[in-house]
């Protein structure tokens, strides 16, 4: 049997001490009504820790912007009571040993009017395009590009005071961020569009302002990915150069930890190397990286044709992952559905038990347990 011990290690990247290197992928569960975290809340994040996750990154949770929301149920990260409601979860994973991060987030174009609780409030992006080619949400004015810069300058601020350890930007998946980094919806003939670094523009005054919110020693993690939600196929980069182009920028303007969102976390990167998104980052940057994508099961999260719901999938083993740790590829590693199926996991995988691990089923979202 392959040596797991490498993944209990505990873990030192920059200012973020760690008891192990298992993450908790941020999974959207619409499970927060009136948007503060509830009881149940508090307890699915309190179980995980307890049960040995060392970092707990939350569900996407929305900055203080209209238009930041865009599916029904989810928790906000501003206000008194929301705020409130997080500092419950922080204190319940910090008594249980782990450590949190809220990822903030705003949907961008991905937004619909008319979806609650903001009411007709349009879908806010770079070129308003939620899918390339298609004008049908709002073009983003100057007034509104620093407005949502404030609020997620103003969550960060939030996260350290209410005793968060880190924060996570999410800068992934097609939502507003990752619109400006994207050429497919970021059509803008100003400052913000054209070049690659125009592009990044957005993304990197976020950062900095983040960064001026909180100082130098708050840890401040970027997700990031290829893929986008609109398009599976859809790269940023196609070489190791451009890849060192590309985040250099993120670099410099205050990111500690990158957060490299993919598939499959076994497949190459480029050819000619095994390295996977984590781990050409992780090389090109110095800085540490979180690697994610089906792990700990036989299927990625692609929905069936005729599907919305992430896929099936079985426990499979965790030999190539270990490799990858043991080999320094990555520092942690994000488990995301198979801790959805499987609230014990890592106690579960240190105890050997993997014949007890449950497979994911979509019905599992239904329920917050």
């Amino acid at each position: 049997m392959t040596d797991i011990s490498c993944l209990f290690e505990p873990v030192t990247l920059g200012n973020l001490t760690l008891p192990n290197r298992i993450a908790m992928a941020p999974m959207t569960r619409n499970s927060s009504p009136d948007n503060i975290p509830t009881d149940a809340n508090v307890e699915y994040y309190r179980k995980r820790a307890a049960a040995g996750v060392g970092l707990i990154i939350s569900e996407g949770t929305c900055v203080n912007h209209p238009g930041a929301s865009g599916y029904p149920g989810v928790p906000y990260f501003y206000g008194e009571e929301r705020l409130a409601g997080w500092k419950r979860v922080v204190e319940a994973v910090h008594a249980e040993g782990g450590k949190f991060a809220p990822q903030l987030w705003h949907v961008g174009a991905v937004r619909k009017a008319g979806t609650p609780p903001e009411g007709d409030v349009p879908g806010y992006g770079p070129s308003g395009m939620n899918v390339p080619g298609k004008v049908n949400r709002h073009v983003m004015t100057q007034q509104d590009i620093d407005d949502v810069i404030k609020a997620f300058a103003d969550a960060t601020r939030d996260a350290k005071a209410i005793g968060c350890d880190a924060v996570e930007l999410h800068c992934a998946h097609g939502y507003l961020p990752d619109q400006f980094l994207w050429e497919g919806t970021n059509q803008r003939t100003d400052e913000y569009g054209g070049s690659m670094a125009n592009r990044s523009r957005f993304v990197v005054e976020l950062i900095k302002a983040c960064r001026a919110a909180v100082g130098p020693d708050f840890p401040i993690i970027m997700r990031w990915s290829q893929w986008k939600q609109q398009d599976y196929t859809v790269k940023l980069v196609d070489t190791p150069e451009q890849l060192d182009e590309f985040l250099r920028p993120f670099v410099d303007a205050g990111v500690d930890i990158f957060h490299c969102s993919t598939r499959r976390f076994w497949e190459p990167e480029f050819e000619g190397s095994d390295l996977n998104l984590a781990g050409w980052t992780k090389k090109l940057t110095g800085k540490p990286t979180i690697s994610v994508g089906s792990v700990g099961l036989n299927a990625d999260f692609l929905p069936q044709a005729g599907e919305t719901a992430f896929r099936a999938a079985e426990p499979a083993s965790l030999d190539e992952l270990i490799t990858r740790i043991s080999n320094d590829e990555f520092d942690l590693v994000a488990v995301g559905r198979a801790l959805i199926a499987n609230p014990e996991w890592p106690a579960m995988v240190k105890a050997g038990r993997f014949d007890e691990l449950e497979s994911y089923d979509s019905k599992m979202l239904m329920t917050l347990k």
